[in-house]
């Protein structure tokens, strides 16, 4: 199966004055086009430093990161972003909503960021159908004009979900997206990623502690101390 997204020889550190920390030490990992992927590791491993530079949210001190073949390590910030906002989504563990939004809004800011006003001025009505549309696939038809704190947990991470589909990326990058919510509301959100991955062939790199959930997924990586141990 062709890889999507992987890295290689990837590192990172960071400094205290002059003390270096590393938190990444030579990884080597690689997504498949339509696989769901489990990252586990204990708190410290180094997991949610890896999502963040797999996803160009950061810089890493060595190595390089590939999309289709394609070395976008050092892309300029620029094309970087526009990388990252038309082919990857993020669901986060605290769902990183705009608080004055409603959740309707919160999806369509997804699509704004990506469209000059111009052109998301003459495409407003299709991008709020389109948001609209997400919203009733995650289940939230009667929750779209409340704001995040109108929302229970549960509802916030599948308003954080719908922002990530809505330019439609080829690859998700999940950092412990459940571990904020009750096991009944986690498995249906949990259902909601299975069942994207399933039906529409996302690729999801799933940040985890938890083995069962791990288990689930096609394959599981093991980080430990910024090494993968697997």
């Amino acid at each position: 199966m062709s890889k999507i997204l992987r890295c290689e020889s990837l590192s990172k550190s960071y400094f205290i004055g002059k003390r270096e920390i590393p938190v990444l030490r030579n990884v080597d990992v690689a997504l498949a086009n339509g696989e769901m992927l489990a990252l586990l590791g204990q708190s410290g491993a180094g997991k949610s430093t890896l999502l963040y530079l797999l996803g160009l949210l950061d810089q890493p001190s060595a190595g390089r990161i590939l999309f289709e073949d394609r070395d976008v390590t050092d892309l300029s910030n620029r094309d970087r972003a526009a990388l990252r906002h038309s082919q990857i989504g993020f669901v986060f563990q605290f769902y990183h909503l705009i608080p004055e939004l409603t959740a309707l809004q919160n999806v369509k800011l997804g699509q704004m960021m990506l469209t000059p006003p111009l052109q998301y001025w003459r495409q407003r009505k299709q991008v709020r159908d389109n948001a609209t549309s997400l919203l009733e696939q995650v289940g939230l038809s009667d929750r779209m004009s409340h704001r995040p704190n109108e929302l229970s947990g549960g509802e916030r991470q599948r308003v954080a979900i719908a922002r990530a589909l809505i330019s439609k990326p080829r690859v998700i990058l999940a950092d412990e997206p459940t571990g904020n919510l009750d096991s009944e509301t986690a498995e249906g959100v949990l259902k909601i990623l299975f069942d994207l991955n399933r039906e529409q062939g996302i690729a999801f790199m799933l940040v985890t502690h938890n083995e069962a959930l791990a288990k689930r997924c096609d394959r599981t990586i093991h980080l430990r101390d910024g090494m993968v141990t697997d």
